[in-house]
């Protein structure tokens, strides 16, 4: 190993001050309560790898040299059982997202500015109504990009009251652009953000197909990404080094409903509606290949306009598959005028959405229908835990309301920036090393947050119930839900099969 410069070690140095000085306590405290019920995930050794040997590495590099550091490498992908796994008990020729993607560019080598005035960090998300193609018509999230600013700009202002950007004593700024549903003006608010405002880091994204355009803008420009927002799982398996999401997506909550549905509850005969947008069609894919895969298949999957609120036709032909139970996924408001019509038929069959019908407006279109209604759930705001409890206080006081799921993993996800330009200094590739790199999950108001491989947030995930007038929160423990063989378990069986 050679050795260290000076300007580096003197980073080094500051760096390991900020950490204890960030968050006021050391970091071997940062990942305390872990959480309880999530599924293991098995890594590569890493040879304690701590963010100060993480520091040392990275710092020591020259512009085409990469940091002898372990890719993080995951045994199964998305936690994902065996029997809901693609090819069955056949290992495929190769597996993608289990190793942690590299980046092996020269922008370690790149060095700080002299002159700053403040360190910038850029968000992108619907703040505005607009039209599209990509929405499904008009767009329908600006309330939840609304709320994901306000959990941003409230990060920021708690970062500077404890003096912003610790090394040089300057205020952090967020430059703040709209999403506005059309593929090409996202990636263009990007290129705005990293050349015209030059942020180091950008949190964001809620439209999955948008996201996917803007996200491989940032892999150009060589720019961290944050998103608390996009549940869509093919996000992620973009494979993009510079990009990270920090909430549980459709995929772990597709998992723990499948389980819930046919392991738990044991229906044979389970029908889907959904919206015909991107967010409805690939929100209901797992849970359709999965109930494929334990040959319970979906008796039938109809899709409807956004906005609708006539469901006859989509109804005649549930109705005639006869099912047991019914999925819907799609936003708030479509989801109460579908629960709706549901129960104008007098239909008693269980209904389970996705987490977006867990809101105010849900319930506003669907009364005393919402009463047993399930919904999955990234995280369990109701848990006992003093980080989530000040930032209740905190978001109340600032902006008058109380805080939603996309205002505290926005929330999360601007903490984990600044925690990573604290750390690591102005320089875009570190911020992205020392997110990549940490072993730890990272201990946010949504609950512990560990990154997978592929930099996906692979933590619990919950299911709730209207019950009583209240939002009940269970964990897969809590309610008894059996998951399958994980995929670390079979591969083993079969390495010792093979070699007898």
């Amino acid at each position: 190993m050679k050795p260290t410069r000076p300007d580096h070690a003197r980073s080094t140095a500051v760096g390991l001050i900020l950490l204890c000085a960030f968050n006021l306590t050391p970091p071997s405290l940062w990942a305390a309560e872990p959480s309880t019920g999530a599924p293991t995930t098995k890594s590569a050794p890493s040879s304690e790898l701590t963010i100060p040997v993480i520091l040392e590495r990275i710092n020591q590099l020259g512009p085409y040299e990469v940091p002898d550091l372990p890719l993080k490498t995951n045994f199964n992908y998305a936690s994902s059982s065996s029997d809901v796994e693609p090819f069955g008990a056949v290992k495929p020729y190769k597996e993608h997202f289990l190793v942690q993607m590299e980046y092996t560019g020269a922008g370690r080598a790149v060095p700080e500015p002299e002159q700053l005035d403040s360190v910038k960090i850029g968000f992108l998300g619907p703040i505005m109504p607009t039209v599209s193609v990509a929405t499904g018509g008009a767009s329908h999230e600006e309330v939840l990009g609304i709320a994901m600013l306000r959990a941003c700009r409230l990060a920021l202002e708690e970062a500077n009251a404890r003096g912003g950007y610790l090394q040089r004593r300057i205020p952090f700024e967020l430059c703040v652009r709209n999403d506005n549903a059309l593929w090409g003006a996202s990636g263009s608010e990007v290129i705005h953000l990293a050349y015209k405002d030059n942020v180091w880091a950008i949190i964001g994204g809620i439209d999955g197909a948008n996201t996917h355009i803007a996200i491989r803008v940032s892999l150009k420009i060589e720019i961290p990404w944050m998103t608390p927002g996009d549940l869509d799982p093919t996000y992620i398996e973009t494979n993009i080094p510079w990009v990270m999401r920090c909430i549980g997506d459709d995929r772990q909550q597709n998992y723990i409903l499948v389980d819930y549905l046919f392991r738990k509850l044991n229906y044979q005969r389970v029908a889907i509606l959904r919206a015909s947008n991107r967010y409805g069609r690939f929100g209901v894919r797992e849970i359709r290949d999965g109930a494929r895969r334990l040959n319970r298949p979906i008796v039938i999957e109809m899709a409807h306009k956004v906005g609708a609120t006539d469901f006859t036709m989509q109804l005649d032909r549930i109705e005639a598959s006869k099912p047991e139970a019914i999925v819907y996924w799609g936003n708030a408001d479509d989801a109460g005028h579908a629960l709706n019509a549901i129960r104008a038929r007098g239909w008693t069959q269980p209904v389970f959405l996705c987490d977006r019908a867990v809101s105010d407006e849900f319930l506003e279109i669907a009364g005393a229908n919402a009463n047993g209604v399930t919904c999955t759930y990234p995280w369990n705001p109701e848990r006992a835990d003093p980080k989530l409890d000040a930032f209740k206080v905190a978001f109340k006081q600032r902006w008058g309301v109380e805080p939603d799921t996309y205002a505290a993993h926005a929330y999360d996800g601007m903490n984990m920036l600044l925690w990573a330009i604290q750390t690591a200094g102005l320089n875009r590739a570190k911020i992205r090393d020392l997110l990549a790199y940490r072993t730890e999950p990272f201990p946010g108001v949504t609950g512990d947050i560990p990154l997978s491989s592929a930099m996906d947030d692979a933590g619990e995930v919950f299911l709730t119930r209207r019950e009583n007038g209240r939002w009940h929160f269970y964990s897969r423990a809590d309610l008894g839900i059996p998951r399958g063989q994980v995929i670390e378990q079979t591969r083993v069986e079969r390495e010792q099969a093979s070699a007898k």
